[in-house]
């Protein structure tokens, strides 16, 4: 602040307007100083009225065509073989790999029928590896796994569902579930599964076994879920229609198979405990 006061030496006067000014002005800042110590605590409890307030988490809706833990109600179908694997053939020219695609189109419209949802490993004639078949059904909730296949032995006209053979003792260091062991704690419930597939397939073809057997299928091995393989026989018939015939049976026998096994399923202590 400039201090306005004049002195004239010359004449001894003291200029009264210079100390009037310096009165002034002292007061100005006197009532400056009180106003900003008013003003500050003010603004101190306002600044963090006057920010953003941080934004609520969104609710996350459920991820499409997953189901709640517990409930049943996807197939995971898997015509065998494709592309560059035919399967077994016949001496009339019969593959497997397109008799298979053929049974997969009623299958599928049966368990729709159940109100069951389905995946399909492949839908033309491409051959997804025995890994990406399993991918397919371990990447679902609520899922079973079928497998289907068309054999070179077996009486004609018959069909026969596996399931997996037990595994052997292994002692587990890791605390994870190894990949090629991947149905080792489905083994109980897949059996029960085909046991009640196969008991539909047996009232519809004469000579099919009544119960499911083992075999060391290879697509059921890595499934971490219920798992069976159905197989129609056989090739080796002289004529192709009578196999395609039969699939409208197949396929019902199937569904209603699946539909009789949903309250196991969901029942299933191991199903419980999937994360």
């Amino acid at each position: 602040m400039l201090l306005d006061v004049q002195f004239s030496l010359r004449n001894g006067i003291f200029v009264i307007g210079g100390l009037l000014s310096f009165v002034l002005a002292g007061a100005a800042l006197k009532s400056s100083s009180q106003a900003l110590a008013q003003t500050q605590p003010v603004a101190a409890t306002q600044a963090p009225v006057s920010q953003s307030a941080p934004a609520q988490p969104a609710t996350v809706p459920p991820v499409a065509g997953q189901t709640q833990r517990g409930g049943l109600s996807v197939v995971v179908l898997d015509p065998a073989h494709g592309g560059t694997d035919p399967g077994a053939r016949g001496t009339g020219g019969v593959r497997e790999s397109d008799l298979v695609l053929e049974f997969s189109d009623p299958v599928r419209r049966a368990l729709e029928a159940q109100g069951l949802r389905v995946r399909q490993t492949r839908q033309g004639n491409d051959d997804p590896s025995l890994d990406d078949r399993s991918t397919m059904a371990n990447a679902q909730r609520g899922t079973v796994f079928v497998t289907l296949h068309v054999s070179s032995t077996g009486l004609p006209g018959t069909v026969r569902v596996y399931t997996m053979t037990d595994f052997p003792p292994m002692t587990d260091t890791t605390g994870m579930l190894a990949w090629d062991r991947a149905q080792a704690p489905f083994l109980e419930l897949s059996r029960k599964l085909g046991d009640l597939v196969q008991g539909q397939l047996s009232q519809r073809f004469k000579g099919s076994p009544g119960t499911a057997q083992t075999a060391a299928v290879r697509q059921l091995r890595t499934t971490a879920a219920p798992a069976i393989a159905v197989e129609v026989s056989s090739v080796t018939v002289d004529d192709r229609a009578a196999l395609e015939r039969m699939a409208p049976g197949v396929a019902d026998a199937i569904a209603r198979g699946i539909a009789a096994f949903r309250p196991i399923y969901e029942a299933s202590p191991v199903v419980g405990a999937l994360p």
